[in-house]
């Protein structure tokens, strides 16, 4: 693409496509493939972020691009819910019921991770006849108006009010808090394992186990949102399983279409049982979609056969002594490195340092993420392939920026 095609496209994205940040998008991207992304103008970044936490398996992975080729002969789109059996979307069902923790068996496919937050609240709901829902500071569910209600930051639900009644926020990690807050009229605890959009905030060991204790003891659903965590992102095969914990329904999206859209909430049948009585009391038109049933099983498969979860622990090890070595570098820049497995946050000392550092970043050509709800936190989520040589060629590329951040903040 020649340059004034190029700026076209800016130009036209400027117009055309509805905008929610006031910062210029000046990337076209051309194309993707493993752990980088190509544009048009010739550059090639290292992709730490792999589309929010979606491509663990890579880019454009051989084994998801082939699946999706061999549906795509057979069937697009099929009424999903209701009328037939699509073989596809039970092999995906019947994969995440082997691999979730606990007495999760039951599969409502969807589109997005939204999509599973709404569901999992309704469900919630109409299960105990309780209103009442818990939710955490720093906690990022979604944009839809249920999710909305339940994400922390007032910046974003404000303008939206009124949203659910009856949610009451929380201080992650704090257990007297939640003995406090959950009771009897509790019908959800919905929870990220690990926070992603919190700034990647692991809780104490105790935790999690304790509030699953509460809400079991109160007669609440406790909902952990995986959306991020899940398919071997935190070095297990689900964020909850370092803790030994289950939840009664387990949100889904993300690396769960292997690239594709799709989303799904789990739970245990009796609970997902209350969505048949009335009939038909949550439907989809497109979630479990044939052709994105497809990547996904492929994509399960791959990391199952690769055991990606593991890469994952290993990497994320190569990846935190790294950065924790550039930190003794740079105290004045980095507070600190924390996480587990490739989920993985770089807290600056400042948000003047957390600015310089972005802007740095992007000219080494590489691709990592903000925290929506803690300002000085930057975020890795690189492909779970990613290779050693891949990490080390990502550390040296961060410690260039993070010095030339330093240079410029003296």
């Amino acid at each position: 693409m020649d340059e004034k095609t190029r700026l076209a496209y800016i130009a036209d994205d400027r117009r055309y496509v509805c905008r929610t940040t006031r910062f210029p998008k000046n990337m076209v991207v051309e194309r993707s493939e493993g752990c980088y992304v190509y544009t048009v103008d010739g550059h090639k970044y290292l992709d730490l972020l792999a589309g929010i936490a979606v491509n663990n398996v890579g880019h454009r992975n051989p084994e998801v691009v082939q699946a999706i080729r061999e549906q795509l002969e057979k069937s697009l789109h099929t009424m999903v819910f209701g009328k037939y059996v699509i073989p596809i979307q039970v092999d995906v069902a019947r994969l995440l019921a082997e691999l979730t923790p606990g007495d999760l068996q039951t599969t409502f496919f969807c589109n997005s991770g939204c999509e599973g937050i709404e569901g999992a609240l309704k469900t919630a709901r109409k299960y105990t006849g309780r209103s009442k829902i818990v939710s955490f500071r720093r906690a990022f569910h979604g944009r839809t108006f249920g999710a909305l209600s339940v994400t922390w930051r007032e910046t974003y639900r404000k303008p939206f009010e009124p949203l659910l009644p009856d949610v009451h926020f929380i201080p992650f990690n704090d257990l007297a808090a939640a003995e406090q807050m959950i009771d009897e009229r509790t019908a959800a605890v919905i929870m990220e394992p690990i926070q992603g959009e919190g700034g990647v905030r692991v809780p104490d060991d105790d935790y999690l186990p304790a509030v699953r204790a509460l809400c079991t003891r109160v007669g609440a659903v406790l909902i952990y949102d995986e959306v991020q965590t899940a398919f071997g992102r935190t070095g297990r095969w689900f964020g909850c399983e370092h803790w030994g914990v289950a939840p009664d329904i387990m949100v889904l999206a993300k690396a769960l279409g292997g690239g594709l859209p799709l989303g799904a909430f789990i739970g245990r049948p009796e609970v997902m049982d209350t969505l048949s009585d009335p009939m038909l009391s949550h439907l989809t038109t497109f979630g479990g979609n044939p052709v994105c049933c497809a990547a996904s099983k492929a994509a399960i498969e791959y990391m199952r056969r690769e055991d990606l979860p593991a890469r994952s622990a290993e990497r994320g090890e190569q990846f935190m002594a790294g950065l924790r070595a550039i930190q003794e570098r740079y105290p004045q820049m980095i507070k600190e490195v924390r996480g587990r497995g490739l989920m993985i946050g770089i807290e600056f000392q400042s948000l003047e340092v957390m600015v310089a550092f972005v802007e740095e970043v992007h000219k080494q050509y590489l691709i990592i993420g903000d925290s929506l709800n803690d300002d000085v936190t930057a975020r890795l989520e690189p492909p779970l392939t990613i290779t050693p040589q891949e990490v080390d060629e990502g550390l040296n590329r961060l410690e260039t920026a993070i010095r030339n951040a330093a240079t410029r903040l003296r």
